[in-house]
């Protein structure tokens, strides 16, 4: 079987937090199949262009999606990352 997938790590992570915004980075990588390093840099990726927010709550991470921000690909530059989750059906429900 192939190990590519339709979806890059970035990706994921975004879906992941999309369904559990206060989800540990060791979680993360558990569930992506990455390292909690990898995840770390995802993540730095994701918050240095817009696409999420991260917040303190308490000892934890509370991270939210810019659900409004588009994709940077070109092929698909007129889509949000709403319209992913969309597609997707994995928008948070009321947001």
């Amino acid at each position: 079987m192939s190990s590519w997938t339709f979806l890059s790590n970035h990706a994921h992570v975004m879906l992941l937090l999309s369904e559990e915004p206060d989800l540990r980075m060791r979680d993360i990588a558990s569930k992506v199949d990455i390292t909690e390093r990898a995840v770390q840099r995802i993540l730095h990726d994701l918050v240095e262009e817009g696409y999420v927010v991260v917040t303190k709550a308490g000892r934890r991470n509370h991270y939210e999606l810019r659900l409004e921000a588009h994709l940077r690909h070109p092929l698909e530059a007129g889509a949000t990352i709403r319209n992913l989750l969309d597609g997707l059906r994995l928008v948070p429900a009321g947001k």
